[in-house]
């Protein structure tokens, strides 16, 4: 099952199936996201996950609201009569928060907000497997549904943006932290403590590879610093000028000929007279500018 699959199987069993007014808007929730369809005075909602029909039918028998249930190919069908909601109108392309009825006061009535929110992620509501990527997206029909609950997510200290499609309006939210404060919102108390574990190990292997990477990078910057150090010596041997370097030039350029895999520090321990790492860069720099001057000299000539 995918990870949107297991938080709408943990929200269909909530028991929380006395309060009618709880009920109700989490059904509001349901018939504001993209897969209700209006036609005369009959709605009908579609689906291929058996949690989201298993918890419509549920809020639907609690209501009394008589309804006929199909299934067709994979998908599953619910329909019922036109419902009187006072939050609600219909609309053109389907069913539609009403603007006069918008405003928002989740301190009054917060339990109700959470039940809508709940209910628009079970009608159209997915969350991307947190192992690969975090996106968390409910499609509606209209652009005032998506900016409604957007708007009730903020007041929660949810943030999410809005994604205009061809044919419907999405929220969505990307960042690990809002995706979590959301699934606590609806009631996915047990998805929170899979997404945080999933969030954990993603997180620690994203770590690893940064350092590995970094040591690599690393890794590869001395390599390539040593090779053209021993380049810089060798071409010195090659032209007779090595023997003018200074005494210390020569100890270090030595020691770096025979030790191509070692690290400044480490070349700095093998001296006579130990030295730093600082000390060791700045005599092989030397030695490189003059393997350059020599270059320009010759081509110069």
């Amino acid at each position: 099952m995918s990870f949107s699959g297991d938080i709408k199987q943990e929200l269909s069993k909530i028991s929380n199936l006395t309060n009618k007014e709880i009920l109700r808007a989490e059904l509001i929730g349901y018939l504001l996201s993209s897969n209700i369809n209006v036609i005369k005075n009959k709605i009908s909602y579609a689906t291929e996950n058996e949690y989201n029909i298993n918890r419509l039918n549920k809020l639907l028998n609690n209501l009394n609201i008589n309804y006929d249930i199909r299934f067709q190919g994979k998908v599953y069908k619910i329909t019922f009569k036109k419902q009187e909601f006072k939050n609600l109108e219909y609309v053109a392309n389907g069913i539609e928060i009403k603007k006069d009825d918008s405003n928002i006061d989740v301190k009054k009535e917060e339990q109700f907000f959470k039940a809508i929110v709940r209910g628009t992620f079970l009608g159209s509501g997915s969350l991307n497997n947190p192992s690969n990527k975090y996106h968390l997206e409910i499609l509606f029909s209209t652009k005032l549904n998506a900016e409604y609950i957007s708007r009730v997510l903020r007041e929660f200290y949810i943030e999410s943006k809005i994604l205009v499609r061809k044919r419907s309006f999405s929220i969505y939210i990307k960042e690990a932290e809002e995706i979590s404060k959301f699934l606590a919102l609806i009631g996915a108390n047990k998805s929170v403590l899979n997404f945080e574990e999933i969030r954990v190990e993603r997180d620690t292997r994203n770590n690893i590879n940064r350092l590995v990477n970094c040591e690599t990078a690393n890794l590869n910057k001395t390599i390539n610093a040593s090779v053209n150090q021993i380049n810089a010596i060798k071409y010195l041997k090659e032209n007779k000028r090595f023997k003018e370097l200074p005494e210390n030039l020569k100890e270090i350029a030595e020691v770096r000929l025979k030790n191509p895999d070692a690290s400044l520090v480490e070349l700095g321990q093998m001296l006579k007279n130990p030295i730093g790492k600082s000390g060791v860069n700045h005599r092989l720099k030397k030695i490189s500018e003059i393997a350059e001057g020599l270059k320009e000299e010759q081509n110069g000539d």
